[in-house]
């Protein structure tokens, strides 16, 4: 247990600096700049590096298949009641995405490998690609809608040089490309640059956010959503589903991340109220430290 603890506050420290930074330098910081240096350029070295890391094997896209067809599931539920519920375009948006985009890679390969050891590491790489195409698509689209009409929406998806990224490095794995020693050392850079400005960036947001503020029903919805409604239809499932018992309980696990920054950064590139998304992100990741616990207990039983 003191590893999970462990592996959960450490990622925070970046996330305290970028709200300590704020604090101190206010309007200094350009937040939007931030968002597309790190969207647009550094978020490709990260999808490169996560996915030429290690030979994609076609092998592991089972366990995928089931965290895509979880999501959707999820989706098509929120579909019936959001739209009700929201009447407010932005607030719908959020209210029907947020949730299902968990932080399946700074969070997610760190507390499998805590729980499960290194033999997650495959399964935990491929569903957490499987996230990124989320994202990318999914996520852009709903956080898209919050401003733009449906075409400029679907536009935005394939604007964004990650989706291709992804693609490309897929591509290459498949194929048997292994990039040299100095190529993936100059990937780690970017990505490890990324994901640290991600959580930089979500400290930054954090600054100035007032929780009591928000849309009461909207917090419901979605921690509803994350970790309750989720959980429940992937337990459902993977319970008749024939699979080995740990990678029913990654799928589980990763499922049950918290929201991942990766909103933040869409909620800022297309103005879909960040700073409400920060604050779910936050409050997320408040109630997964309490809910982690009885996650593990409940794996035993897939």
């Amino acid at each position: 247990m003191n590893s999970i603890i462990f592996s959960i506050i450490t990622i925070y420290v970046f996330i305290v600096m970028g709200y300590l930074a704020k604090r101190t330098f206010k309007e200094q910081i350009d937040d939007k700049t931030i968002t597309l240096i790190n969207v647009y350029f550094l978020q490709v070295f990260l999808t490169f590096w996560g996915l030429l890391l290690h030979p994609i094997d076609t092998t592991l896209f089972y366990a995928p298949a089931i965290y895509l067809m979880i999501v959707i599931v999820v989706l098509i539920i929120s579909a019936l009641f959001a739209s009700k519920l929201f009447p407010r375009k932005k607030e719908y948006s959020i209210a029907m995405v947020a949730a299902v985009i968990g932080n399946t890679g700074n969070l997610g390969i760190p507390l499998n490998i805590a729980i499960f050891g290194e033999e997650s590491i495959p399964y935990t790489t491929i569903i957490n690609l499987m996230n990124v195409f989320v994202v990318y698509t999914i996520g852009v689209y709903f956080y898209s809608r919050g401003n733009f009409d449906v075409k400029t929406s679907l536009k935005n998806i394939v604007k964004l040089p990650i989706l291709w990224a992804a693609m490309l490095a897929i591509f290459l794995s498949l194929y048997g490309y292994k990039p040299s020693k100095t190529v993936l050392n100059m990937l780690m850079m970017g990505a490890y640059a990324s994901m640290t400005m991600q959580l930089f960036l979500f400290g930054i947001y954090l600054y100035g956010t007032k929780i009591k503020e928000i849309n009461k029903r909207l917090i419901s919805w979605v921690m509803a959503l994350k970790f309750v409604l989720l959980p429940l239809v992937a337990f459902s499932l993977l319970l008749f589903i024939e699979l080995d018992p740990m990678i029913k309980g990654i799928l589980f696990i990763e499922l049950l991340m918290p929201l991942a920054v990766a909103n933040v950064n869409l909620a800022s590139l297309y103005d879909c109220e960040p700073k409400i998304v920060t604050a779910l992100v936050f409050l997320s990741s408040i109630l997964f430290l309490g809910v982690i616990f009885f996650a593990v207990d409940i794996i035993n039983f897939l």
